[in-house]
């Protein structure tokens, strides 16, 4: 449930946003809903939007004097700030861009090069964030294509993501036959965000926010057996977790997850 602060914050940006002629909808990322405490927290919005919207200064002095840090990107697609200790982060998307993206997935799969590097939470994003404004049915649509994606779409982005796997695993056994510990870091990192997100992909789940990798792997159906064991013991570091027995459950993971 979000807190009454965020909700103060969400309210007041969504009553701007909806107040730019050229915006479609406004959403709101699952960032914004622990605890303002939690370290994770950011009230994160996208901003989708079909014709214009204000430029950097005037947006600045719609969005009040209490705001801190301003800054955006080169190109004028982010604003970031502080109100308070709340850390605040405004992405405006074309939804042209975003009816391009989409139908690289349902429509135009011989494209679909051009997103098996970036993976699929450009897709979750649209999929689960909370709907706070909407002019027209534009979302609705986009969430109805999403749902709907084909067999090939998934077979695809997991043969992408399991090679990934592999080759990070490759690099393990290359790291811990060398005693480059620097590099054995790197491949465990990239092997395991693979491994995971190869089960999003079998699972026709798309990926969250590598906060969320952890929990929501772990709730998927279909997953190998003794997965959750083997993830936990993996990310473990302590004495007895060696990199040659972490080697060998990252072989073992990897065989399991292929098997599926």
């Amino acid at each position: 449930m979000m807190k009454y602060k965020t909700k103060l914050l969400v309210d007041r940006f969504s009553e701007i946003f909806s107040g730019w002629p050229g915006v479609e909808c406004v959403a709101l990322n699952e960032a914004a809903l622990p605890d303002t405490l939690d370290p994770y927290f950011a009230l994160i919005m996208d901003v989708y939007y079909t014709d214009t919207i204000p430029g950097s200064e005037e947006r600045y002095s719609q969005f009040g004097t209490d705001i801190l840090a301003f800054e955006t990107s080169h190109f004028g697609s982010k604003d970031r700030f502080l109100i308070g200790d709340v850390p605040v982060r405004l992405e405006y998307k074309s939804t042209q861009t975003i009816n391009e993206f989409v139908s690289i997935a349902d429509t135009d799969l011989g494209r679909i090069w051009f997103i098996k590097d970036s993976g699929t939470y450009g897709y979750y994003r649209l999929a689960k964030g909370e709907v706070l404004f909407c002019r027209n049915n534009w979302m609705a649509g986009i969430r109805e294509r999403l749902a709907k994606l084909s067999p090939e779409f998934w077979q695809q982005m997991r043969g992408a993501s399991q090679s990934r796997m592999e080759h990070f695993l490759s690099d393990l056994g290359a790291a811990f036959i060398q005693e480059d510990d620097f590099h054995y870091l790197i491949s465990s990192s990239g092997f395991i965000k693979n491994a995971c997100l190869t089960l999003f992909c079998i699972n026709r789940c798309f990926e969250p926010s590598h906060r969320a990798y952890y929990k929501q792997v772990l709730d998927l159906p279909v997953l190998p057996e003794a997965f959750a064991a083997r993830l936990e013991s993996f990310l473990r570091n302590d004495a007895e977790m060696t990199i040659e027995r972490k080697y060998n459950l990252a072989q073992l993971i990897a065989r399991s997850i292929v098997g599926l």
